[in-house]
């Protein structure tokens, strides 16, 4: 049995979150515990308690809302997302995969359907990390991957602490946050962020697991100097040394495997100044790709550049871990699931990897996990310029709804 679930109410309800927060150029910036972040929050509590669902949030601000099931015993089936945003970015990014779960309910109560397994929806606080850090807080804290207490004293830019604004919006629950019983199974829905299902001319993706990376940072050491005066051979330019490790980060991915991608996304020079040799670089580097041999390999690579331009330019180096996080493949229960729903609803879909982190990563240290992906126009997000169109929109939520309702049901 399949279900579809009504697709002008699920796009006029993503039209309507979209305006919790909208840009005038039609994105979305409405960050973790921000003014925007408690009125997306009320609004979809309102949502929940509209459905009569049993709503629950934990300390840290994640919202659930069940629906039961037939089975007293049987474990719940999770599904859901995030709705904080970036800043001035696209108004699909989290928050589709909380909108399809919570038209998938409606449709359940509206024809009266009931599922053996209890049904679960998720909004996971600061997904993005773009206010406070790291990213996928909230579902790091309720797997346990991360400890609360040091996540309560992340501060942002202006020295907020996370606690305090957590609860000026009023949403530091009293559950514990952590998994309260055993879970059947999670599903989390999202846009690609990428060009393949496009390239491929795709209707759905069936998300099979996500990349692992790492990320790390290079500081140079040379001398300040005249710009002027000072002879080319004289100089310890740490820019350079910089420059040529930079370009290295660009090149290696091409040389290790298709899906390798390489970023430098950070760099400071000091004394920043046009008329001054650059005396100290800092700078980020990170590759991802499925296979973390590949990932450990590019890391390598880089430092043994790093070396080699330190040695050339007569500068001192060091580099050290920002983070690592190995890639993971989603359980075959969970990705047949999303596939014997995408097959039997008639969409052309692919299987893929995931080039970027989501809060499924987390929940697989707690139950069988898979991920849909919906089609990204040219590839984009954390931008305004992120799009999806409707009937992708409709076509990756219908998916996940039924695959879903197929866990829900023993399937």
């Amino acid at each position: 049995m399949s279900i579809g679930i009504d697709r002008e109410r699920f796009v006029e309800t993503m039209k309507e979150q979209a305006a919790i927060g909208g840009t005038e150029d039609g994105g979305l910036h409405r960050l973790a515990l921000s003014d925007e972040d408690r009125e997306i929050r009320d609004w979809f509590r309102d949502q929940l308690e509209e459905l009569g669902l049993d709503v629950r949030i934990d300390e840290f601000g994640n919202m659930f809302g069940r629906r039961e099931g037939t089975d007293p015993d049987a474990a719940p089936v999770l599904i859901g997302s995030h709705l904080d945003s970036q800043p001035y970015g696209g108004i699909y990014d989290g928050a589709l995969g909380v909108i399809a779960p919570l038209e998938l309910l409606r449709t359940l109560e509206e024809e009266g359907i009931e599922t053996e397994h209890p049904i679960e929806i998720v909004n996971w606080t600061n997904e993005e990390g773009s206010r406070f850090q790291p990213a996928m807080q909230g579902s790091g804290v309720w797997v346990g991957a991360h400890d609360i207490e040091t996540e309560y004293e992340r501060t942002d830019e202006n020295g907020d602490l996370l606690v305090d604004e957590l609860e000026r919006i009023g949403y530091r629950g009293d559950v514990p946050a952590e998994p309260q019983e055993e879970y059947e199974a999670y599903l989390e829905l999202h846009i690609e962020q990428g060009p393949y299902l496009e390239l491929e001319g795709k209707e759905v993706g069936v998300v099979t697991g996500v990349v692992g990376f790492y990320w790390g940072a290079i500081t140079y050491y040379g001398e300040a100097d005249h710009s002027g005066p000072t002879p080319m051979h004289f100089r310890n330019d740490a820019l350079v040394g910089a420059a040529d490790v930079i370009t290295q980060v660009r090149r290696i991915p091409s040389t290790l495997g298709d899906r390798t991608v390489g970023t430098v996304g950070y760099v400071d020079a000091q004394p920043n100044s046009i008329n001054i040799i650059p005396e100290e670089v800092t700078f980020t580097f990170g590759f991802r790709d499925p296979s973390d041999d590949i990932v450990e390999e590019a890391k390598h690579r880089v430092l043994a550049e790093a070396e080699a331009a330190a040695e050339r330019e007569g500068l001192e180096w060091e580099w050290e871990k920002r983070h690592q996080s190995d890639s993971v493949r989603f359980a075959d229960t969970c990705v047949d699931a999303v596939q014997a729903s995408a097959d039997e609803l008639g969409y052309d879909s692919m299987r893929i990897f995931s080039g970027a982190g989501h809060d499924a990563v987390h929940l697989t240290d707690v139950c069988d996990t898979s991920m849909v992906f919906a089609v990204s126009e040219d590839g984009k997000s954390h931008s305004e310029a992120e799009y999806t169109s409707w009937d992708d929109c409709y076509s990756s939520a219908n998916t996940i709804a039924n695959a879903a309702f197929r866990l829900a049901n023993g399937e």
